[in-house]
């Protein structure tokens, strides 16, 4: 029986540089992986933050052209609450004039229309998903704070202006004010909100037969105290709350476009 020998392999140590050489190598693979990775993440974070720039700014600005309309057509409101609270003091109240009933209906009937809801989809998103931090600016970051802040206090003026609609003016509406004239200035304009309505009834020669209900539970001081103080609190909330949110509004658009390449 033969017996084969193999040849002893003899393993020699590597030159300590090749083992140098081997985990640089390694380490440089490793570190551009994650250099890769970081440019990856980078570009996709650059890519959703211009995305939800534009989303925002889209949402803000179409809010800004709302909130400045609200604006104009509350201050045309406050003329009218000005002509009824006159024409209530010293007035006659049995011979009414063609403009006394569009001002008792702007001023008291019609409250949705002048009331500015702002819109925050945009922004609730990006607070609940956390994706605020994608927006590097801290200004533009505290901005978007103090546009949360006043767009919570927006909604509570408008809570509380819609409390005092409910009570007095509401119950006040029923026993006093003739919906029926309202039905018949609708006929001719039931497409049109109610401010388009009374525009196209003021310019209009139509003559509609108008009269303040219950006259005889009718109380001119009482009625004139309800319109002065209801002006007071639209004067307040366009002073103070509905000028913060156009105010932060406008900043967060100047800042979002010194950013953002946006259209």
């Amino acid at each position: 029986m033969e017996v084969h020998h193999h040849p002893q392999l003899e393993h020699k140590p590597k030159p300590w540089k090749e083992y140098l050489l081997e985990g640089c190598m390694i380490f440089l693979a490793v570190f551009m992986g994650f250099i890769a990775e970081n440019i990856r993440e980078h570009i996709g974070d650059n890519n959703r933050e211009k995305e939800f720039a534009k989303a925002l700014y889209n949402e803000l600005r179409d809010d800004s052209v709302v909130a400045a309309t609200k604006l104009r057509y509350r201050v045309e409101k406050e003329q009218s609450m000005d002509y009824l609270y006159a024409y209530f003091k010293d007035s006659s109240l049995t011979v009414l004039p063609r403009k006394f009933y569009p001002a008792f209906t702007t001023s008291f009937y019609m409250i949705n229309i002048y009331a500015f809801e702002p819109k925050d989809g945009i922004l609730s998103q990006l607070r609940n998903s956390g994706s605020l931090r994608y927006f590097r600016s801290v200004a533009l970051q505290k901005l978007l704070g103090d546009l949360s802040v006043a767009i919570n206090n927006m909604r509570y003026r408008n809570d509380q202006d819609y409390q005092y609609f409910a009570n007095p003016i509401k119950p006040f509406l029923l026993k006093h004010f003739d919906f029926h004239w309202l039905n018949q200035v609708r006929t001719e304009n039931s497409d049109a909100n109610m401010i388009n309505i009374m525009d196209a009834y003021l310019r209009s020669n139509r003559s509609v037969k108008n009269e303040i209900l219950n006259m005889q539970q009718f109380d001119r001081g009482e009625a004139a105290n309800m319109v002065d103080f209801y002006k007071q609190l639209i004067i307040s909330s366009n002073a103070n709350q509905l000028n913060a949110y156009i105010t932060t509004n406008k900043k967060i658009l100047q800042e979002l476009r010194q950013n953002y390449p946006l259209d």
